[in-house]
């Protein structure tokens, strides 16, 4: 199999996958991401700072989830 063949499939599926995040930040834009429970959020005069832990989390499980399961 040609590498650039394989290349230009995992670009397609990679592009859908951007595609797909994108149409449901726009239908639903509400989505608690960025404000779970564990992500840390420092607001002090002249400092801010947001740590999305647990946002982190849950986006590399589904993540690991959609690649686990492609490549099966």
């Amino acid at each position: 199999m040609n590498p650039w063949s394989s290349l230009g499939k995992v670009l397609i599926i990679l592009g859908v996958v951007i595609a797909a995040v994108g149409l449901l930040l726009q239908l639903f834009p509400k989505l608690p991401l960025g404000r779970l429970p564990g992500d840390i959020f420092i607001d002090r005069p002249g400092l801010k700072v947001f740590i999305p832990i647990t946002t982190s989390i849950v986006i590399s499980v589904v993540l690991s989830l959609i690649l686990y399961f492609l490549n099966r």
